[in-house]
């Protein structure tokens, strides 16, 4: 049988397996009256931004298809194949959404029968995510080979396309997302924590609805969106550099052909894997304990992981590739949950890292965003690493090729990955619902128990997010290099376009996370101001006797998010494009090069200062040093609010802002490969 269509066949197991999940999560009961109230104006105000953001992605996706389109060296296929790749993109991440929306109603509901029914329907509302990114990423790419695999210059030349849409779609999905999920959870806590002194997740509290509406428009359907490009961002660079493994000394591979069947194999075994892991993840009857939880999602990336080992294995033995590409694959697998877990040691409670900033919340907000910050940059030492471990046992085992294949076996799992990630915003819209529908105590420490596994997996999930995108764009940049013919020695430090490069690659990244943590700092003000005004100006809010405007908030996020997402979003886009130009091919190679490496550092600082913080504040509300309402816990809140932008807005976004600039390059190397620049 074509392993194509193995591959075809195996992504729309996954696509049925996300229909029985959403069949199951949607059979369930959705609970009171006042839940569903609550539910429903979450679904209503994320459907309306999703709706309002994929508008103007559309006029964008348009633009830029009718210019590949008119470019002679690319053409109307190249334009279509990015259109294709866009919808993909957007599709993978609006299912997604639009089942979070519905499943955070129905965990409430489960969670007052049993711990192990509230995992079951949030977890499997997050597999749902997970299945449609990898089932619809698999088939997208099947159906590329099978309508150009006959003309492999063709195949090469359009498969860059369907990255470069699913990445433009990534980049705003993420900074629009972000941006309103960010700008709503800190107006939400400086107003109603710090001043107000209320609960998280008090009905007077007018942020509180538009914080969960972000919840779901940034970490379910932009994560959505960023994974699905990164997944088949690895697979297209493998596909890129397949003519390597090809002419290499080592034999890697007997024909092109079969370097092309490789990473899909591998990736569709991953998924058959993922499959096998989510129905493994489930607790007993037990008390809401934190340990039994995190036991259970690990169990199942674990048997995940394990089994995509053996298909890998199984898949190189069956093509006759070399076993040097199977060491290569592992290499990659091994690295994706050695990053994760050192993510975890970075920002989880459990461990000294987070609880030393709580600690220090006892002197104030000061001390605690100094440890935070330094933790941050601290956790760069592990994944960093792992990275240049797996890169150069991958290189010294497959060449240039295993790089690129070992980022599709870091990906492989991304089934269950996506699904542990995309289950912590539902659990955390459930426990806010459970708050504000006056549930019984212990319905909330149920709830809580989920969130806080959110919040571990969530960070877990970034860390593999940012190892995943650092070797992805790493073999993406190899791929660019080979496409425009430079050579190791044409690099050279001591040409001053390299240099230029560089410099410009490096300063790329900084710009972008000013841009997207000022649009948060934006949206934020205006939101502390709104809640401020409906504590001032509404008769008896305060006294839980009137009632606040959510969809105010609701609307002044929309409007933010959707203003401030456009210019990061160009600029990622534009300035590839114009280094190449002007500077030439070469001058962009080292631009990558910067922005990459500068890019990944960022991306690891900003995520697990974040986690920290975030999990430091989590800690003390559990009651240590005074608990709720302490000195310390305003400090800590203080730390999650500076976190929150940079762990959930500037952070992720970083991730695909390296790929989309490497996509691009690849996508424009038939023209720039005669072009040595304007200047």
């Amino acid at each position: 049988m074509n392993p194509m269509i193995i591959a075809l066949i195996c992504g729309g197991i996954g696509i049925g397996i996300a229909g029985f999940m959403a069949r199951y999560v949607l059979k369930q009961d959705q609970g009171s009256e006042r839940i569903r109230q609550i539910s429903a104006a979450i679904k209503e105000g994320a459907l309306a931004f999703i709706g309002r953001e994929y508008r103007i992605l559309a006029i964008f996706v348009t633009v830029v298809a009718i210019v590949l389109g008119v470019v002679p060296m690319l053409g109307w296929w190249v334009s279509v194949v990015f259109v294709c790749g866009a919808v993909a993109s957007a599709l993978a991440g609006f299912i997604g959404m639009s089942i979070a929306v519905r499943a955070n109603s129905r965990t409430a509901a489960a969670a007052q029968k049993s711990l192990n029914d509230g995992l079951r329907v949030s977890f499997r509302s997050g597999a749902v995510m997970g299945m449609c990114v990898v089932g619809i990423g698999i088939i997208g790419m099947s159906i590329l080979f099978f309508t150009f695999g006959s003309n492999p210059d063709m195949l090469l030349k359009v498969i860059p396309a369907f990255g470069f849409g699913a990445s433009s779609v990534a980049i705003f999905a993420r900074i629009g997302g972000g941006i309103f999920t960010k700008a709503a959870d800190t107006g939400a806590d400086i107003v109603g924590k710090i001043e107000a002194g209320i609960p998280e997740d008090d009905p007077r509290n007018a942020a509180v609805i538009a914080d969960f509406v972000g919840d779901n428009v940034g970490d379910v359907a932009g994560m959505g969106a960023d994974l699905f490009e990164s997944y088949v961002d690895s697979i297209i660079a493998t596909m890129a550099l397949g003519a390597i493994a090809v002419l290499s000394t080592q034999q890697l591979v007997p024909d092109l052909t079969t370097a092309w069947f490789l990473p899909m194999l591998v990736a569709a075994g991953g998924i058959i894997a993922s499959i096998i892991g989510i129905f493994a993840v489930r607790v007993g009857k037990v008390k809401a304990k934190m340990g039994a939880l995190l036991n259970a999602l690990r169990r199942g990336t674990v048997v995940s992981s394990i089994l995509t080992g053996v298909f890998a294995f199984l898949a190189v033995y069956f093509l006759g590739a070399s076993i040097n590409i199977f060491w290569a694959i592992l290499a990659g697998l091994i690295a994706g949950v050695a990053i994760g877990e050192s993510t975890n040691y970075f920002t989880s409670y459990s461990y000294k890292p987070t609880l030393n900033i709580a600690e220090s919340a006892q002197t104030g907000a000061g001390t605690l965003l100094t440890r935070g910050f330094a933790n941050g940059l601290m956790s760069n030492l592990p994944p960093i690493i792992i990275i240049v471990a797996a890169m150069l046992v991958a290189f010294k085992c497959a060449d240039m090729y295993g790089i690129a294949i070992a980022g599709v076996g870091m990906l492989a799992t991304l089934g269950i990955q996506d699904a542990t990630d995309a289950y912590g915003p539902v659990a955390d819209n459930a426990g806010g619902i459970v708050e504000m529908s006056d549930l019984p105590h212990e319905i909330r420490e149920r709830t809580d128990a989920l969130d806080s596994l959110g919040n571990t997996t969530a960070a877990t999930g970034k860390g593999f997010a940012i190892g995943a995108a650092g070797l992805t764009a790493l073999a993406l940049l190899l791929a660019y290099t080979k496409a425009v013919g430079i050579e190791v020695a044409d690099i050279s430090l001591l040409d001053p376009r390299v240099i230029a490069g560089i410099f410009l690659g490096v300063m790329i990244p900084a710009v972008f996370c000013a841009m997207t943590l000022n649009a948060v700092g934006k949206a934020s003000f205006s939101i502390v101001n709104e809640v401020r005004r409906q504590f001032r100006e509404i008769k008896g809010l305060m006294e839980g006797k009137g009632k606040a405007e959510y969809g105010k908030c609701v609307d002044i996020c929309t409007q933010s998010a959707i203003r401030q997402m456009i210019a990061p979003g160009i600029m990622t886009i534009v300035t590839p494009i114009v280094v190449g130009l002007l500077l030439g091919p070469v001058a962009l190679g080292g631009f990558l090069i910067g922005a990459v490496t500068c890019g990944f550092i960022l991306a690891v600082t900003f995520a697990n200062a974040g986690g920290s913080w975030d999990n430091a504040k989590k800690w003390i509300e559990t009651g240590a040093f005074g608990g709720k309402g302490s000195d310390a816990h305003k400090a800590s809140v203080v730390g999650d609010t500076v976190g929150d932008p940079m762990k959930d807005t500037s952070g992720p976004s970083l991730n695909i802002m390296i790929k989309l600039m490497s996509i691009v390059a690849l996508l424009l190397a038939p023209v720039l490969v005669h072009f040595s620049g304007v200047i």
